[in-house]
């Protein structure tokens, strides 16, 4: 091979995982701490790539790395927003959470909260724009964060798993890891859009 070949050769599985990974783990929690960041679309991606790799254990690590980066970003961000409720001030990190959450849908949460407790949690990490609302909503109710970690735990996990399976279906339907990507990015843009353009199609409830 010469030196040509070499530098522009695909790199092997070993590496694409060795920066794959960590990277992933990285977006996630980034994507936990401030809401901007496509998650779901990052985890399906990622389970793409490991339907096409050899190497074992990549759909188990895919998982692994993400409902462990989805839980530590939402640790951190029920921490500082506690921290925020404890504090006369406030603080920056609250605040952020509060925009984030319409009445409406705080409203809905703290009533849901009140009726199914931790079960709720999961439900949030699933439903799109679900998960700020309940997440502030345990914050006014003032749960501490051993009980927001016992609920988030599962949450974490079963949202890994949806858009694992999100990314697992797409792979399967094409041949090139990229067409798999393009439609695992379509698949979960379509899952967050959905429940919005319903309730906008329905219109405004009666009473």
């Amino acid at each position: 091979m010469s030196w040509l070949d070499a530098a522009v050769s695909i790199p092997t599985e070993p590496t694409q995982q060795a920066f794959g990974y960590p990277s992933l783990f990285l977006l996630v929690l980034i994507g936990a701490l401030v809401p901007v960041v496509p998650t779901g679309a990052l985890v399906s991606s990622a389970a793409v790539v490991a339907t096409h790799q050899t190497l074992p254990y990549s759909m188990l690590m895919v998982f692994v790395t993400a409902s462990l980066a989805a839980f530590c970003g939402d640790m951190a961000l029920y921490w500082l927003g506690r921290r925020g409720v404890g504090s006369k001030n406030g603080s920056r990190w609250l605040e952020a959470i509060r925009s984030r959450a319409p009445e409406d849908r705080l409203a809905q949460a703290q009533e849901k909260l009140a009726d199914h407790d931790v079960a709720v949690l999961v439900l949030s990490r699933l439903v799109p724009a679900g998960r700020i609302p309940v997440m502030l909503a345990c914050l006014l109710a003032e749960w501490p964060l051993r009980r927001f970690a016992h609920g988030n735990l599962p949450a974490c996990l079963a949202w890994a798993v949806t858009y694992q399976l999100i990314g697992i279906l797409s792979g399967a339907l094409f041949d090139q890891p990229w067409e798999g990507v393009a439609a695992a990015i379509a698949l979960t843009v379509l899952v967050s859009v959905a429940p919005s353009l319903w309730r906008r199609l329905r219109g405004p409830a009666k009473a």
